[in-house]
């Protein structure tokens, strides 16, 4: 579950992330030989990920919250693990794509340690977002990673600017795009249109979202929607019947040709006061 959103703007990368990791268990039910899902939440999980040495990248994940069954990690977890064998690998800064393709290669390979499956199904893939700056460059680059299915990595955006997101993306699907995007699969299924109606119908949703000038937003600005989006889709699931896969803190992070991956918001390991515990 989660909700991972990664911006390119003309002034940067933005990369933002919950908190929650949302684990289900089979329950025995009332009656016999019946089972239930009892979904439980944990809501302190690190998604933003940087590693040490390539202060122009980082990447935010979503999907599979770990890799193994019996023994799970989260990504987070692996990231001593990744940068000990970029270190091994004497690598300096590496292009964007370059990083992707090595943080690809390592988790699909602790993937298959793990045993887990191969393909995965939609639902059962760890995804990434990784941004950044070359060297040089005028502006950042995006690229998606998904294991096991697609751990070559593919650039988002590659000639212009715009946002991404994915995991319970519904609500933003709905506030950007204008329409849910299981929407398309409905109407076929049900009207069961032409090939020719089908592509129509599809220019035309584009018609219904939201009209935002990407290429000329500050920085900020890509900062304040993706917060909102995130803490929209928490607001908005307080109130839902089903799971509730978006919550906790939210990190966010700016990539720039200068400054590089600074973090602008970002949980820590504390004591919790006395108060939170009580509460």
């Amino acid at each position: 579950m989660s909700l991972g959103i990664a911006f390119k703007g003309s002034e940067g990368i933005v990369l933002a992330a919950d908190s929650r990791v949302t684990l289900t268990a089979q329950m025995p039910g009332p009656v016999a030989g019946t089972l239930f899902l009892l979904p439980s939440t944990f809501d302190n999980a690190t998604k933003l990920l940087k590693a040490k040495g390539q202060d122009y990248v980082g990447a935010v994940t979503f999907g599979v919250g770990a890799i193994g069954g019996k023994e799970p990690r989260t990504a987070h977890s692996f990231l001593n693990e990744l940068e000990a064998e970029l270190g091994k690998a004497g690598v300096g800064r590496l292009s964007v794509e370059e990083f992707s393709r090595r943080l690809g290669e390592f988790f699909l390979g602790k993937w298959k340690d793990a045993g887990m499956p191969i393909p995965a199904s939609e639902t059962e893939q760890m995804f990434f977002l990784i941004g950044g700056f070359d060297e040089g460059a005028v502006y950042g680059r995006l690229f998606e990673v998904v294991i096991p299915n697609r751990a070559v990595p593919k650039e988002q955006i590659p000639r212009d600017f715009g946002a991404l997101w994915g995991g319970q993306r519904e609500f933003v699907d709905r506030l950007l795009q204008g329409y849910d995007a299981r929407l398309p699969g409905f109407i076929k299924s049900e009207f069961k249109p032409s090939a020719a109606d089908e592509a129509k119908l599809a220019k035309k949703l584009t018609e219904l979202g939201i009209t935002i000038p990407f290429q000329f937003l500050p920085l900020q600005d890509c900062v304040d929607l993706s917060v909102f989006l995130i803490r929209t889709t928490i607001n908005l699931q307080t109130w839902q019947v089903g799971v509730r896969g978006v919550g906790g803190a939210i990190d966010v992070a700016t990539i720039t040709q200068t400054d590089g991956f600074k973090p602008l918001q970002q949980k820590t390991v504390k004591v919790a006061s006395n108060r939170e515990y009580s509460s």
